[in-house]
């Protein structure tokens, strides 16, 4: 005898659970997240089923109008998911639509395993906060090359070891957060072609004890392919730990981003101005403009590094196949994914909504000898080998400290103590435009490799914008189907 008719699996038990324990256990509190996936992989199945003449013509259509309208009242929150008797959603669903269609509803489980279920409606869920990732990251990118369209030729300070270093086009900086944009688009697609496999089919662990035709489902669903191993299909969660890692990469970029904005907009650098839409105020100080939005950036990182982690400690030390331990991933990729679709979608109107001080930042940029490493570069095409050169200018620089000058402030005269080198034409050479269009080389700050650069990146960022989230990854896996 049974101890809980509506458990999927309670005819082998004699004893009721610890309710303390069957609270504890249950998935449904956060798996309810999942019904749309769950919704449109039980609908795959059934036409796989019926396909093994497992339901009647009229039987399918029954289930999909039913499965169809749970969805239906699902997105139009008419869903009652407070319930406390679904074990998980797998279980919420086929109570629900067994309350809709009768006894047929039963018929949906066979020739499936809750281990496939679950490895699906993750996949599925993991691939569609991706699609929407890429949408985002895509926006910023587009953001990024918009500001940097708008800056024209004004310059900045960089800096290493948050010291001045060169100066730099502006455009130049804020491509390079572009390229991060850039790779982390690509890393998600690279994830997206790997997890792009349907497990359905693949039963508990050795596979579906039914002649199925995994195709059908797989098709379905928009995936690559069947799984090529059930053993593998139900306990793998490497596409939700490489999602949770991805995530976390787009976290420390954005972080960067958002610490160095913040620092920019401090009175002592004074180089950007924070949008109030994205700002708020003190309570007690009413001077305060506070950079909220590039702050919680930089908390929010935290969350997916440590969801990264909790994937790798999780799964580190489990034995094939399925183990309960992996229900505790499903909180974190749902952490993953609410995390990047709540911070995401404002960074590229943040960034759009930036204004530059451009006379602090092209101050900033033509003082504190930034330019000596061109002055530099002048002696070596005099012909002065360059760690000569660089001792040259040390020495120049450290007179200009002495002195408190800039070095194109010192006169030829008095640079030629450190070397007969020096001529009329050392000034031209150290100006700010020069010094940057020194640095002519692919990826270089020169004024013209920054404009070809910015016509790269906006066909770059048109075919991302034109092609499907799936398009590039799926060429990395059309070898699967042969």
């Amino acid at each position: 005898m049974s101890n809980e008719p509506t458990k999927m699996w309670s005819g082998r038990f004699r004893e009721p659970l610890n309710k303390a324990f069957e609270r504890w256990q249950r998935s449904f509190p956060f798996d309810w997240r999942l019904i749309p996936q769950e919704v449109a992989a039980s609908t795959a199945h059934a036409k796989t089923i019926a396909a093994a003449a497992i339901l009647t013509p009229g039987e399918l259509t029954q289930i999909v109008d039913g499965l169809r309208a749970i969805g239906d009242d699902f997105a139009a929150g008419k869903l009652n998911t407070a319930s406390d008797v679904p074990e998980d959603v797998h279980h919420f669903l086929e109570l629900e639509l067994q309350k809709r269609v009768g006894t047929v509803a039963l018929k949906l489980h066979t020739g499936r395993s809750r281990n496939e279920q679950i490895a699906t409606d993750l996949r599925l869920y993991a691939r569609d906060a991706i699609d929407r990732a890429i949408q985002d990251l895509t926006s910023w990118a587009a953001a990024l090359l918009d500001l940097a369209n708008t800056t024209g030729e004004h310059a900045m300070p960089s800096y290493t070891h948050l010291q001045r270093a060169e100066p730099v086009l502006v455009s130049h900086w804020l491509m390079a957060y572009f390229e991060m944009a850039m790779r982390d688009i690509s890393r998600f697609q690279d994830a997206r072609a790997r997890m792009n496999f349907c497990p359905l089919g693949s039963g508990p662990i050795a596979g579906a004890t039914l002649a199925l035709d995994r195709t059908i489902a797989a098709r379905e669903l928009g995936f690559t392919a069947p799984t090529p191993n059930s053993m593998d299909a139900t306990s793998d969660r490497d596409f939700a730990l490489e999602f949770a890692q991805v995530a976390a990469t787009i976290g420390l970029h954005l972080s960067r981003f958002a610490e160095e904005i913040t620092l920019h907009a401090t009175a002592e650098f004074g180089f950007v101005d924070l949008p109030e839409a994205f700002s708020t105020g003190s309570s007690a100080m009413p001077q305060k403009k506070n950079p909220d939005l590039t702050e919680l950036v930089r908390g929010k990182s935290g969350r997916l590094l440590g969801a990264a982690t909790t994937f790798a400690t999780i799964l580190k030390g489990l034995p094939l196949a399925y183990n309960k331990d992996m229900q505790e991933t499903q909180e974190a990729t749902f952490e993953v994914a609410e995390t990047l679709a709540g911070m995401l979608p404002l960074i590229a109107p943040f960034t759009a909504a930036l204004r530059f001080r451009f006379d602090r930042m092209e101050a900033a940029a033509q003082s504190g000898y930034l330019n000596a490493m061109a002055a530099a570069t002048y002696l070596v095409y005099k012909g002065v080998p360059f760690r000569t050169a660089h001792e040259k200018i040390g020495n120049a620089v450290r007179f200009g400290l002495d002195t408190g000058r800039e070095l194109d402030e010192l006169s030829v005269a008095e640079l030629k103590q450190f070397g007969d080198e020096f001529g009329d034409d050392f000034h031209a050479a150290i100006t700010l435009k020069a010094t940057l269009d020194c640095h002519d080389v692919i990826g270089g700050t020169a004024v013209h490799r920054v404009q070809e650069a910015l016509a790269q990146a906006r066909a770059r960022v048109a075919a991302l914008q034109e092609a499907p989230a799936e398009a590039v990854s799926l060429e990395k896996v059309e070898h699967a189907l042969l």
